[in-house]
């Protein structure tokens, strides 16, 4: 009878993995700070008066997908670090939700000062590194390191 020896979990899922925690512990942080409404926080990030309150009045359901996007992304890195196969469908979730968020930014009536630079280069980055996790995590799993 043969045995089934596990799959050792390679050093770059770990690099990967801790990475990709920190990465989106910025945005969570981003998030939060955005959603209590954190004055301090959101003068620090360049937003005035004019920014605030055009955040500040997004309906409930761009507010929803942002935190889906957000906080998706936090699960998809902790279940990564589980070598979770869930890790995929966490990113999943987390792309659909931005996509979501950045479609409501990008369609509505935004301040003038946030019409270039990091306001629209940012949501472009965010997507391509979620992008990025949900393959990593996919080719993980397809390895058999992801349970």
């Amino acid at each position: 009878m043969a045995t089934v020896s596990p799959v050792k979990t390679p050093k770059h899922l770990w690099l990967v993995g801790i990475v990709s925690l920190l990465w989106n512990a910025v945005g969570a942080t981003d998030y939060t700070m955005t959603a209590l409404g954190n004055t301090a926080y959101l003068e620090s990030m360049g937003f005035g008066p004019e920014e605030q309150a055009w955040v500040a009045a997004f309906p409930a359901w761009a507010v929803a997908v942002w935190a889906i996007g957000v906080w998706g992304s936090i699960v998809g890195s902790i279940l990564l670090l589980m070598r979770s196969r869930h890790a995929v469908t966490a990113f999943i979730v987390s792309a659909l939700g931005a996509v979501g968020s950045f479609a409501y930014q990008f369609t509505s009536d935004r301040p003038a000062s946030m019409e270039g630079g990091g306001a629209v280069i940012m949501p472009v980055v965010i997507i391509i590194l979620i992008v990025a996790q949900w393959y990593y995590a996919r080719r993980m799993a397809a390895a058999g390191v992801l349970r």
